[in-house]
């Protein structure tokens, strides 16, 4: 089986895991967990996104965010920026990392961003060439590279033409994303072999949400493709608005936990990962949605209770 040495794990939960909470997290409380997270040895925390407030409230205090972590050296900050309106904002909060967000089925498309797939990528060529003119790094998503909840399958040559598309476009790396989590490690596979034709791989990253509990084998599948990066949420923060049941994103806990035990380098401390995840957790008033995390959890406490007299 061959695999990578060496896997970046880009870190979504601040923007991707929060975005659809019900209520507003607390300014304080996103840089918190943004400063944790870099400082578990993460190289890639998208930050926050710069949307209208009228559509995401989560991320009205992108600005405000912006302005209040500790940036690292090494460590990127990338921010959804869906138009120009958007780039603006992160210019004037000091971004130098940016993403743009498309879809590989028309329906979703239209209903996330009212606007067709070419149309998407039309608009998207005014900012990527204004931001890769500022010497700014560009990252595209495509959404729905497995399955959408309005069309069903996708095809992977689709797939393979948007992400292509995106490449020509300016954007340095193409993350995959299974959106509402109904891929499988068969699938997930041709898909990469696909796109990989006309991307090359070192190009790609993976993106799985967990909602049929695939999310760790979809992403083995993809590593022995020759995928290095791979996107996920500290506590398994987030999910699809569209998808009945969807569990939220791959935990990064669990995924660095599966890493390490297939001797592959990240640089992150997994016991600073897994307390950034204890601690929005906590925020947020619910339990740690990562498996390794409640293992560490329940571990520390049997030992706790056990140095007790």
């Amino acid at each position: 089986m061959r695999l990578p040495k060496v896997v970046k794990i880009v870190e979504v939960g601040p923007r991707d895991g929060l975005q659809n909470e019900p209520q507003l997290v607390p300014t304080e409380i996103k840089i918190a967990l943004i400063d944790r997270l870099s400082a578990s040895g993460l190289k890639a925390v998208e930050a926050t996104s710069f949307v209208s407030p009228k559509w995401v409230p989560q991320m009205a205090d992108s600005m405000e965010v912006m302005a209040g972590i500790e940036r690292r050296n090494g460590v990127a900050y990338p921010v959804l920026t869906p138009n120009l309106q958007g780039l603006t904002g992160a210019i004037a909060a000091g971004a130098t990392d940016i993403a743009v967000f498309g879809a590989a089925s028309e329906s979703f498309s239209q209903k996330n961003i009212n606007c067709s797939i070419d149309q998407s990528l039309e608009r998207f060529a005014p900012l990527i060439e204004k931001a890769t003119g500022l010497g700014m790094q560009v990252r595209g998503y495509v959404s729905c590279v497995l399955g959408c909840p309005y069309e069903g399958a996708v095809a992977p040559e689709v797939v393979a033409r948007v992400a292509r598309q995106l490449l020509d476009l300016g954007c340095y790396e193409i993350s995959l994303g299974d959106t509402i989590g109904v891929g499988t490690p068969g699938r997930a596979q041709t898909m990469i072999e696909t796109v990989s034709a006309s991307v090359p791989v070192d190009h790609l990253a993976i993106h799985f949400h967990d909602t049929y509990g695939q999310a760790l084998a979809n992403v083995l599948a993809c590593l022995e493709k020759g995928v290095s990066v791979v996107d996920s949420s500290v506590a398994g923060l987030g999910g699809c608005p569209y998808a009945m049941g969807a569990s939220g994103n791959l935990a990064s806990e669990d995924l660095l936990y599966m890493l390490g035990g297939l001797g592959i380098e990240t640089g992150v401390d997994l016991s600073a990962l897994a307390a950034a995840g204890n601690y929005i957790s906590h925020a947020l008033g619910r339990p740690n949605g990562s498996k390794v995390a409640q293992a560490i959890n329940c571990t520390e406490n049997l030992t706790s209770k056990g140095d007790q007299p």
